[in-house]
């Protein structure tokens, strides 16, 4: 059995000009989702196997955050380019290629590919996931590469907590 969690990026800043999309931060309101959000799942979830992230800023900050509540090393912290995506096959991509010996993974990623993907895998439809919005799927496989169609197990978003 395979669980990943897909983590939606916390609600990042716009209004620094001249920057990339890629190098927008979060705003304090997003970095204390983030706080909010990850010590509320590690009570709920066993520590991931492996924590991925987009390499923009707003999602590389979110996992850090996450991380650091988990316990989880930052050294280990896995950062994938190809992440910055806003489809779901990077993500899919990401996903199927994960090392077997991982039973769970989290994945820190983009808006319109989490919505494809949890609505694509998962066993509920979700009609958005919110910024630090969080989506367990468990899938009845032993190896990343076949995952078809699972079940969504969790959903966790900010706005359960306030």
């Amino acid at each position: 059995m395979k669980t990943v969690y897909i983590v939606r990026h916390a609600k990042s800043s716009w209004e620094y000009q001249g920057i990339d999309d890629i190098d927008r931060p979060l705003k304090k309101r997003g970095i204390k989702d983030s706080y909010l959000v990850s010590s509320k799942l590690r009570k709920a979830i066993n520590k991931p196997d492996v924590f991925i992230t987009s390499s923009a800023s707003r999602a590389l900050s979110t996992a850090v955050i996450f991380c650091n509540n988990f316990s989880y090393p930052l050294s280990n912290l896995q950062i994938n380019k190809s992440l910055y995506s806003f489809s779901d096959g990077y993500l899919v991509k990401t996903i199927k290629a994960l090392d077997d010996e991982f039973d769970s993974a989290i994945i820190f990623s983009h808006d319109h590919g989490i919505n494809d993907f949890v609505n694509k895998y998962g066993s509920e439809s979700i009609a958005h996931v919110p910024t630090c919005g969080v989506i367990g799927i468990q899938f009845e496989n032993n190896h990343w590469k076949s995952i078809k169609k699972g079940k969504t197990i969790l959903k966790e978003f900010p706005k359960h907590h306030k």
